[in-house]
């Protein structure tokens, strides 16, 4: 069964998947900050800008794409970028002793 049987346009769906991204993405982000705000370890704090920054990254494309008239390859460079750099400071949390 492909996207066109179920009658949802793939743009429709893309959206509530990105949507949903964002919501789980916000989720982890906060409880990783709400655990360094009640720990104080650095590792912790850096976990949540990592996941913030790959959540962020995540639906920026779309964003810029949708309401900002941003190219597309443009839009999925910046939101690559930000991916890249979200997860080498949470591979770096992962180092932090």
């Amino acid at each position: 069964m492909s996207f066109h049987d179920t009658g949802l346009p793939v743009a429709i769906l893309l959206a509530v998947v990105k949507t949903l991204i964002l919501l789980v993405g916000s989720l982890i982000t906060f409880f990783a900050y709400k655990a360094y705000r009640r720990t104080r370890q650095r590792a912790l704090g850096l976990l949540a800008v990592g996941f913030g920054l790959v959540t962020l990254g995540l639906v920026l494309a779309g964003f810029l794409y949708e309401l900002l008239e941003v190219s597309l390859m443009t839009g999925i460079l910046l939101e690559s970028l930000l991916m890249l750099v979200g997860f080498v400071i949470i591979a770096r949390s992962l180092y932090v002793t």
